[in-house]
């Protein structure tokens, strides 16, 4: 977020800050939207975001109609943010985009309230209700603003959070897999296969149905998974693995049966998978 600091704002904030001489601090409601302004960005640059948000507010409650009220807004969204106040940096984002939705701060508006989601994605273990509301506030930030700099670091961090969606299927696949509940684990590898395609994770995720296939004896889905590993994952170690196991009982990696993998096989030979 660029900011208009400057050193004369500063030192204006440091002597609205101090009671000089021992007189009496000056009401905010007695400073013009210039000296609250400077005030909450000398809080900003001392790390206290937490007043530096309210003496932004100030602006905008004190004098709502001033230009310094509208930027003031957006840097009280920037503010709580840097405070890790998700909920009013969301809050504060959101107002700007309803009050000023063509400026040109909308854009970083709608990054801010994005990243307000992504910022609090947890480890992998946790509920992951925060990584969809990420993405589909990282999807409006790169539909609605695509030729901006927040797009661009939008989409890296799409990718993030949509391999760390993928990397939760997997953590449970695994789960019920070790327990021997293969129609479970086959259920979570499945959807990493259907709708994260793109991941990191794709390959393992089919390396676990071969293995979870062989365990219920249904080899024609295991060998089509290995296939479907073979064509596009043929350097991974998976496929390696997937490959022992395959041939181990007598099988290779190719496709057979008639299973939903048959259809992913079709889709990828015709270059719709990848």
């Amino acid at each position: 977020m660029r900011r208009a600091t400057t050193r004369t704002g500063i030192l204006a904030a440091c002597v609205a800050l101090a009671a000089c001489g021992g007189r009496k601090e000056t009401p905010i409601e007695d400073q013009s939207a210039e000296q609250i302004f400077n005030r909450a960005e000398y809080q900003l640059e001392v790390g206290r975001a937490d007043d530096a948000a309210q003496y932004f507010g100030e602006v905008e409650r004190l004098y709502p109609y001033s230009e310094l009220a509208k930027r003031a807004l957006i840097m009280q969204a920037f503010a709580y943010h840097e405070d890790n106040d998700y909920p009013a940096s969301r809050a504060s984002a959101q107002r700007y985009i309803d009050f000023y939705p063509a400026d040109e701060d909308a854009a970083y508006a709608q990054y801010l309230l994005a990243l307000s989601y992504y910022d609090q994605i947890d480890e992998v273990g946790r509920d992951q209700g925060l990584t969809f509301q990420a993405l589909q506030a990282l999807r409006t930030v790169i539909e609605r603003y695509p030729d901006t700099e927040y797009a661009r670091s939008a989409i890296l961090k799409f990718d993030l959070a949509f391999n760390h969606l993928a990397a939760k299927e997997m953590e449970i696949g695994r789960y019920y897999l070790k327990r021997k509940h293969y129609a479970a684990g086959i259920n979570r590898f499945r959807v990493v296969v259907e709708q994260f395609q793109t991941t990191t994770h794709t390959a393992e995720a089919l390396y676990r149905l071969v293995e979870s296939y062989l365990s219920l004896g249904l080899t024609d889905e295991a060998q089509t998974a290995g296939a479907i590993l073979g064509h596009n994952f043929q350097a991974s170690p998976f496929y390696d693995d997937a490959y022992k196991l395959l041939t181990g009982r007598g099988l290779r990696p190719e496709v057979a049966g008639d299973s939903w993998l048959r259809a992913i096989y079709r889709q990828m030979i015709k270059g719709e998978w990848l």
